[in-house]
């Protein structure tokens, strides 16, 4: 069956870098849309990033720009999200999800079909 799995999250100092890594099963992760997303303690679900599955195509959310890159490694069947200069605004849980009905959903969160389980950042020092 289709699954999500992160992992790579962690404790970091303000100024570190963590790649976050989405590992898909059940479906060829190329062929469809990725989002990370990301909710910290008591505020919503909000979009970090997203990779199109038409072109590639990537997309960030303003206050990571420049900070966060996606990719995807189609041999791993996996999506990362490298995370550099990271803040304590950014501490949160973040998830990947995907979506088997739009090309490029951005953020959406109800074009995504799909949610992986999430995993902790903590910006700290």
């Amino acid at each position: 069956q289709v699954q999500l799995v992160e992992s790579g999250g962690g404790l970091v100092q303000p100024g570190g870098s963590l790649r976050l890594s989405c590992a898909a099963s059940g479906f060829t992760l190329d062929y469809y849309a990725i989002g990370w997303f990301r909710q910290a303690p008591g505020k919503e679900r909000e979009g970090v990033s997203c990779i199109s599955s038409s072109d590639g195509s990537t997309y960030y959310a303003d206050s990571v720009k420049g900070r966060f890159t996606i990719s995807r490694d189609n041999a791993k069947n996996t999506v990362y999200l490298q995370m550099n200069s990271l803040k304590p605004e950014d501490t949160a849980v973040y998830y990947c999800a995907t979506s088997f009905q739009v090309v490029t959903p951005v953020f959406l969160q109800y074009e995504y079909d799909y949610w992986g389980q999430g995993t902790q950042v903590t910006v700290s020092s």
